[in-house]
């Protein structure tokens, strides 16, 4: 199958012990609108995935260790064969949740970490203690030997950090260090004024490129931003090296920037199947259909799948095989999913050359 489910991100609850400035589904501690489904409905869910193919599913929220059954939610996926992970903010890690973890069959948990000390931490997630919280779930894990890797968002309010939060990550102990680039979506909407501009998306872009060739512990790569992928290729070319990047050989496989509807997708609490955790179009709803269904036939995914819709510079670009541009981003701030990337300052070679005069 050319286009198979690889990584599932699931909203087990909306509710959230934090208020982040970013965050894609503007999570509250209670949640009246999306109210939790029950252990029954996570089973046949599950179910439903299962058979159809063997994704890693992320158990993820707002905040899922708010669920009571969060437990055996992992535990009944584990049994089923699929390699279950959880997304937390870490603020509510204890022992016991670590205990909890292992038995289930938690494969990997990833952390949030966005600066380097808690003033710009706990100001980025409005929460006084909040930094606090995710060095010590950091610490917890590592003493737990439970695998745990970093992800870090960043706006203007927070990007001189970078360098710092990287190095924080290698030190704590993480598998992994994924540099988010933020999609405007949620909350992240309120803070448009804060996005990094292209040109200092590129500089940070072309920093990652430099840092990762020189690392050999941690597993790095940006996320959200698929035109790195283009950048590689053209650093690459200009330095004369092989285009066999670990960065390009990723879990979810293939070299390939955007992955929305591609291999991955969200499941929101409200059984909604949509194309990333950024991109609020659904492609259809657990409740009515199948996951296959929704996955081989939706209408959104069928789109997003064929390059040659796409439109303004990715579909003209050399480079739409292995970027394709953000499709949440270009749908957060045209309102059109098909639209060109936003945030990318590249202009195609065919568009360069037909405004060359002869």
């Amino acid at each position: 199958m050319e286009f198979a489910p690889k990584w599932l991100a699931w909203e087990i609850t909306r509710r959230c012990n934090l208020k982040c400035v970013h965050c894609r589904s503007s999570s509250e501690l209670e949640a009246k609108e999306h109210p939790d489904f029950d252990l029954q409905e996570a089973k046949r869910i599950l179910d439903d995935i299962a058979a159809y193919a063997e994704p890693v599913v992320v158990l993820s929220g707002g905040e899922p260790l708010l669920r009571d059954d969060v437990f055996e939610i992992a535990s009944y996926g584990t049994a089923k064969g699929l390699r279950m992970c959880l997304a937390t903010n870490g603020t509510l890690v204890t022992e016991e949740i670590c205990r909890r973890l292992k038995e289930a069959g938690i494969r990997m948990v990833s952390l949030s970490l966005d600066g380097a000390d808690a003033a710009v931490h706990d100001d980025f997630r409005c929460q006084p203690g909040a930094f606090a919280g995710t060095i010590n779930a950091a610490n917890l894990f590592r003493a737990h030997d439970i695998p745990f890797l970093i992800n870090s968002s960043f706006t203007k309010r927070n990007q001189t950090e970078i360098p710092k939060v990287y190095r924080l990550a290698k030190e704590l102990g993480a598998k992994a260090w994924y540099m988010f680039m933020i999609v405007p979506t949620g909350r992240g909407e309120n803070i448009m004024e804060e996005l990094i501009s292209p040109e200092e998306y590129e500089e940070l872009l072309t920093w990652h490129y430099e840092m990762e060739k020189e690392e050999d512990e941690l597993l790095v790569r940006p996320t959200c931003a698929p035109h790195y992928y283009r950048l590689v290729l053209q650093k690459a070319k200009q330095e004369g090296e092989k285009f066999k990047r670990r960065t390009l050989q990723f879990s979810t496989g293939g070299a390939k920037g955007c992955l929305a509807g591609q291999l991955i997708s969200l499941i929101d609490v409200d059984g909604n199947v949509l194309p990333c955790s950024y991109f609020p179009l659904p492609a259809g709803n657990l409740k009515e259909q199948s996951f296959k269904d929704i996955w081989e036939n939706s209408k959104l995914f069928q789109e997003m799948r064929d390059f040659k819709g796409y439109k303004g510079r990715c579909g003209s670009c050399e480079y739409v095989n292995v970027c394709g541009g953000c499709r949440a981003r270009a749908y957060a701030v045209t309102g059109d999913y098909l639209a060109e990337e936003p945030f990318c300052s590249y202009i195609p070679t065919r568009l360069e050359n037909k405004g060359k005069t002869p």
